[in-house]
């Protein structure tokens, strides 16, 4: 079913279930214009907002200001949009430029810092049942006014009238359940006034409480209250107006019926976000919102939400931080999906985050310094050959044990990935994560052939990727660049060069919370080992690990566990590792199913089969389906395949994140970040799954470890089914 349909089909149901809520809206309107709140003002904001309890929304009035006596809270709004904290200004003569908030000649921005103060913490609080940061907000209400949006830093100011239309319009971010744990959480965080014990979470109370009758020819308490907002004054009644004089607010007559339930389905019909994308574990959550005193580190094993955690801790930064904030990975097309998911998470500061990879991060450093530079890929693979047959070609290098791509990647990983250019450097260099020693004949060859690569090159007038990287590292170094970038948060951290590291820390140096890396050293499939401490980025003090598995069912994770049990890698915090194992899997479901396949053309056949078969499963679209092969040649024969049976499809080189209704095929490579519902790999030969690393000497070794890791990768990217065809 498309996913539009199902949208739809959701917000009619949600409307029909507003609808026979009808009563209960208005009944609630009734109590709010009985309620007894502080003042005129703030019962009009209650009896704007009343209508949204027949959408599953819960309005809490008459708060404790938490770690206050005195201040109370006119009310907080919880229900499937999130969390807002309501304040009621009745100012007249308010003026808004850029972050600051004047009344009449008055800056009272603070006022509003107060509240946005309380919505912070509340959303820490909140971040203890998992609530993400960014679901808390902190809505000033203007008595008496209509037409307003603005944004006077973190707190929205909004008209009288325009407050449920703000609320509603943010769509079901939260279901049911999550509701329901948000709300028992903000009972014990915002007491009802006078109760001297937390409310237990067990007891809701009604949508808004029944008036509290004051005595007979006693002005209510709530008329005599002091808002102690950090000994601040504000809301009604005005502190200078001698008390039992009201200043006026201008009439506003409320939404219609047929604007409340327009407001309410334009909401319902914003397309309900995944839960991961409002609602976290609550160690990823505090992950998010921590706070470092310099560069940190975030890993963990696949499936443990390192992206997830990623785009919210971005997304945090950017409220919290001045200037932007740049998320950037080593995949080229691993950006565009993000900034897709980003859009959903958090609309309200996607145009302070800026997504690029890594690459496309130096040219942009190169080009705004004006430093020439040429990428041309066919003049880099000319000069490649040229260089190789001038130095390499017949020598101590040239065997039939290694192709030629094995020392390609020794000069752009091992040499030019670490930033080294001299042959001293070299000569001594232990080779993180490669296997196969280098005798010093051997390393002589190898830098020689580095040489005239680079002459090669200058020759043809390019520079190859490796050059781009290091060229921005050097002009950061010259110049450092500052007031660009607030934080830098690299996802695939473990698929990054040295330089590239270095380029990226330059940015931001050792600012708190400048520096974020994430990844998982087990999912390593690109050579060059290095470590941070080479890299002048130190995160001693300053790590977190994930370790519980949200994505994979325990079937699947065990099956592609059993991959790398024996596998060790260089890590960059400069240990020797075998990876990260979950403490806990949340999910079981079906044994991932290995076959055996007499010929190509037998496993083309299958693949067919399963995609239709995992199709007409319920729940499952041709778009929840991923097939990923280590090769190129693999995709482009799944690809052929799955086109002469019309299945739809669309190659991971082309997709940019939006939902689309075609079979997704790629090399794991590309797939990276990303995950499916099922997930077929489609090039494996039995031979890879049965090899015995004690028989095997350090070239094969090292073969086999490069290419078990990436049949693990593709393995978890599998969230419900998995499905493995070798030969």
């Amino acid at each position: 079913m498309p996913a539009g349909d199902s949208a739809g089909q959701e917000a009619s149901r949600q409307l029909a279930l507003a609808a026979a809520h009808d009563k209960a809206a208005s009944a609630a309107r009734a109590a709010a214009s009985r309620y007894g709140l502080a003042s005129v003002t703030e019962q009009r904001t209650a009896a704007a907002l009343a209508p949204l309890a027949g959408a599953g929304y819960h309005l809490l009035a008459d708060r404790q200001w938490p770690g206050s006596r005195r201040a109370q809270v006119d009310m907080v709004v919880v229900g499937p949009a999130g969390v807002f904290v309501v304040d009621t200004k009745a100012w007249a003569d308010v003026t808004i430029a850029g972050d600051r908030i004047h009344r009449g000649q008055e800056d009272v921005t603070d006022e509003l810092m107060a509240l946005a103060d309380l919505a912070y913490r509340t959303e820490g609080e909140l971040a203890e049942v998992g609530l993400a940061p960014g679901e808390v907000h902190a809505m000033a209400v203007l008595a008496g006014r209509t037409g307003v949006d603005e944004r006077v830093g973190p707190v929205q100011v909004v008209g009288e009238r325009d407050a449920l239309r703000q609320i509603a319009r943010r769509g079901a971010r939260l279901g049911p359940a999550q509701v329901d744990v948000v709300l028992a959480r903000c009972l014990e965080w915002f007491r009802h006034v006078g109760d001297a014990a937390p409310i237990s979470t067990t007891l809701l109370e009604p949508v808004l409480p029944a008036p509290r009758a004051p005595q007979p020819g006693t002005p209510h308490p709530a008329d005599d209250r002091e808002r102690d907002h950090g000994g601040v004054h504000h809301g009604f009644p005005d502190p200078r107006v001698p008390r039992g004089v009201t200043t006026p607010v201008p009439p506003v007559p409320p939404l219609s019926e047929e604007e409340v339930r327009s407001a309410l389905l334009t909401g319902l019909m914003a397309a309900p976000v995944e839960e991961w994308m409002a609602f976290l574990h609550p160690a990823q959550a505090r992950v998010v919102r921590r706070s470092y005193n310099g560069p940190s580190r975030i890993r963990g094993s696949a499936g443990t939400g390192k992206t997830v955690v990623g785009l919210h801790r971005a997304a945090y930064l950017a409220r919290t931080r001045q200037g932007k904030v740049l998320v950037t990975t080593y995949i080229r097309t691993l950006p565009d999906v993000l900034r897709q998911q980003l859009t959903r998470l958090a609309p309200d500061v996607v145009d302070r985050v800026e997504l690029a990879g890594v690459h496309e991060t130096a040219k942009r450093i190169l080009e705004e310094r004006g430093v020439e530079h040429r990428i041309d890929g066919r003049k880099i693979a000319s000069a490649w050959t040229a260089a190789w047959g001038r130095v390499a070609g017949g020598s101590v290098i040239d065997t039939d044990r290694h192709e030629q791509d094995y020392w390609h990647d020794e000069v752009s990983y091992v040499i030019k990935g670490r930033g080294l250019t001299r042959w001293e450097q070299y000569a001594e260099l232990p080779r993180l994560g490669r296997r196969h020693r280098l005798g010093p004949h051997q390393r002589r060859v190898v830098w020689e052939l580095y040489e005239a690569y680079q002459e090669e090159l200058a020759n043809r007038g390019v520079h190859d990727f490796a050059d781009q990287i290091a060229l921005a590292e050097a002009e950061l170094r010259r110049e450092p660049m500052t007031g660009r970038y607030t934080a830098v948060v690299v996802d695939e951290a473990q698929d990054l060069t040295c330089v590239m590291i270095r380029m990226l820390h330059a940015l931001v140096g050792d600012v708190p919370d400048g520096l974020t890396l994430i990844g998982d050293g087990q999912q390593t499939i690109y050579p060059g080992g290095f470590t941070l401490a080479e890299a002048g980025v130190s995160v001693a003090g300053r790590g977190t690990v994930l370790d519980v598995n949200y994505r994979n069912t325990s079937e699947i994770l065990q099956f592609a566990s059993m991959l790398v049990r024996d596998d060790e890698f260089a890590d960059i915090e400069g240990t020797t590792a075998r990876g990260d194992r979950p403490a806990q899997v949340e999910r079981s479901g079906p044994k991932p199913v290995y076959v055996r396949c007499a010929t190509e053309a037998d496993r083309q056949r299958r693949l067919v089969l399963r995609v239709h078969e995992v199709v007409a499963e319920v729940g499952t679209n041709f778009g929840d389906v991923g097939v990923l092969s280590l090769s190129r040649r693999g995709v482009e024969a799944a690809t052929e395949s799955l086109r002469k049976a019309g299945v739809p499809v669309v190659n991971l080189e082309q997709y940019d994140g939006v939902p689309v209704n075609r079979v997704k095929v790629g090399t794991v490579k590309r797939a990276k970040g990303l995950e499916f519902k099922q997930v077929l790999v489609v090039d494996p030969y039995a031979s890879w799954l049965t090899e015995k690393p004690e028989e095997l000497d350090d070239v094969d070794r090292e073969r086999r470890d490069f290419r078990l890791r990436e049949l693990y990768v593709a393995m978890t990217r599998a969230r419900d089914g998995l499905w493995v065809a070798s030969i």
